[in-house]
């Protein structure tokens, strides 16, 4: 049966939803924001008492009263085309108007080559000048989505190949999301999709260890390509973004 067949109460209060129901929100996103945006849809089919209002659109300041307002922003593997079309919508109106504006990076923005430390300067200097430029705004960072590895012997053999693998490039993504972290917890909201990609439903985390420390993975049982969201994970995900928001 699917998730709308199967009533589920959200772990959200009466006063969260009705919290989360009052905001104007934006979220700019590709395809693992669109698995987010289909969890949204899910919890409400299964919980009555979330009628939050989901509308696709790039001027969110055409939106009158309270919405979800989301769209798809940049190309996937363009970092900046996000950083830029984010910027861009908001220059058309929300920004000056004040609300809650979000956007996220995808797993497909990090490669072998990707520098990371570049991306996350260019991310923070983006994010400097809209909140000096749009006071009103309050904008909730979010971590970048991982995916699902190899096991340990097929990474050797494509090390010792000389090719890239996948639990190299999501090492790199751990490393945003570190230097993401470090940066707004404690300061700015930080809606940290990459942690509840990799929790089990017991708790624990996926993870390979690396240098001594846990490098963490999307959870198996939370895909059914290796990055993308299935039924479960948009659910817990899109759960847990609307429990930081109503917190907003």
């Amino acid at each position: 049966m699917g998730p709308a067949s199967v009533a589920s109460r959200l772990v959200l209060s009466d006063q969260q939803i009705s919290n989360v129901e009052s905001k104007t929100l934006f979220f700019g996103h590709q395809s693992v924001g669109a698995d987010i945006i289909q969890g949204i849809r899910d919890l409400m089919a299964g919980d009555p008492r979330l009628k939050l209002r989901i509308v696709s659109s790039a001027d969110p300041e055409q939106v009158s009263g309270p919405a979800f307002i989301e769209f798809p922003i940049g190309e996937n593997g363009k970092p900046q085309s996000k950083n830029n079309a984010f910027a861009g919508i908001l220059d058309k109106g929300m920004g000056s108007q004040g609300g809650i504006a979000m956007f996220k990076y995808c797993y497909v923005d990090v490669d072998s080559s990707t520098d990371i430390q570049q991306l996350f300067e260019s991310y923070h200097a983006q994010i400097n000048m809209l909140k000096a430029k749009y006071p009103r705004l309050k904008i909730v960072h979010i971590t970048m989505p991982l995916t699902t590895v190899e096991p340990g012997t097929s990474a050797w053999i494509k090390t010792m190949l000389g090719r890239a693998t996948l639990r190299d490039i999501d090492a790199k993504r751990n490393e945003f999301n570190a230097l993401l972290r470090q940066t707004y917890a404690g300061t700015d909201p930080v809606f940290d999709l990459a942690a509840v990609e990799s929790t089990h439903s017991d708790g624990s985390r996926a993870y390979f260890m690396r240098g001594g420390q846990r490098v963490y993975t999307l959870a198996p049982e939370f895909t059914t390509d290796g990055g993308h969201l299935n039924d479960a994970g948009r659910r817990a995900a899109a759960e847990q973004l609307l429990v930081l928001l109503a917190g907003l």
